[in-house]
């Protein structure tokens, strides 16, 4: 086989003569190289797609790591958003029982009638459904108006406090006034002022009112008070003196027993002994006296305001 190679620089040819065996071998070298060229860059390729892979699942890997750290962030957060709503609630919860508590205390002492003010029972409400739209609250909004109605709640508890704190005054006024008769029954023998001395037969002052009726007749006190007197005294016979504060001082004269002693504490209406005759008296009876601020007052006043 013949190779003819040509130069323009030169200007001239050659010719080159190639037998049998180099041809075999010129093939052989181009037949070995071709599959060595293809193996070689197979391996550059699988080398650069295996890097690239590397770096992909690195990325991969790492943007997996910051959701997940992302995710357990977010659950940290809501759990201590919901701790946070939990001891709230709790809060309001206590602040809801204190106020049905304190508002059955004030239904009562405020003489309401039974279920007009029934705190174990949710508020009536009602009305139309609204046409606008109703729109979800977000959070942010919700821990608002939890704040808000838990402000509420305190100031209300605040409120309901200084209105038991007012009832609580009214009853203890009512409970320490004298009001009404020293005994269930018997009837007015004499009154306060000037009248006829029964032993003397002359005008004088009588300081008191008195009630006759059946001997042994409880008497009763028309206030509550601290018993300052239980014995006899002059003119009086045995007489118990009841001080109720405010500087109001109530008495009840010839009683024939006396149920209480000196230093006791009375409750209005409880029963201080037993109506009789004793000291200077003409018959049963109770010598019933209020002194306001040290002086005699008349009783008729207080008899008549029943509270």
């Amino acid at each position: 086989m013949n190779i003819l190679f040509i130069s323009r620089q030169l200007g001239c040819s050659s010719c080159v003569s190639i037998g049998r065996r180099g041809m075999a071998a010129m093939f052989f070298a181009v037949f070995m190289a071709i599959p060595m060229l293809a193996l070689y860059g197979g391996y550059r390729i699988g080398f650069s797609d295996a890097k690239t892979s590397v770096l992909v699942a690195g990325g991969l890997q790492g943007e997996l790591e910051s959701q997940r750290r992302s995710i357990e962030e977010a659950k940290r957060t809501a759990e201590e958003n919901l701790n946070a709503l939990a001891l709230r609630m709790g809060q309001m919860q206590a602040h809801v029982m204190r106020l049905d508590a304190m508002g059955q205390r004030l239904t009562r002492m405020a003489g309401l009638e039974d279920g007009e003010f029934n705190f174990d029972n949710p508020p009536a409400l009602g009305g139309p459904e609204s046409a606008a739209v109703q729109q979800s609250l977000q959070v942010p909004d919700f821990i608002a108006l939890l704040d808000n109605l838990s402000l509420q709640l305190q100031d209300r508890g605040d409120q309901l406090s200084v209105l038991e704190t007012m009832l609580l005054n009214r009853n203890l006024q009512a409970e320490v006034l004298p009001a009404g008769r020293p005994v269930h029954g018997g009837w007015i023998s004499s009154t306060y002022g000037i009248r006829t001395d029964p032993f003397s037969g002359r005008l004088a002052h009588h300081n008191g009112i008195d009630f006759a009726g059946k001997e042994g007749a409880e008497v009763i006190a028309v206030a509550s008070g601290v018993v300052t007197w239980a014995g006899s005294r002059f003119g009086y016979g045995n007489l118990i003196e009841i001080n109720h504060g405010k500087g109001y001082v109530t008495r009840y004269g010839h009683n024939k027993s006396i149920a209480v002693k000196v230093g006791d504490t009375v409750k209005k209406g409880q029963t201080l002994g037993t109506m009789g005759s004793t000291g200077r008296s003409t018959g049963p009876h109770v010598h019933f006296e209020v002194l306001r601020n040290g002086r005699a007052v008349d009783p008729a006043r207080y008899v008549q305001a029943v509270r």
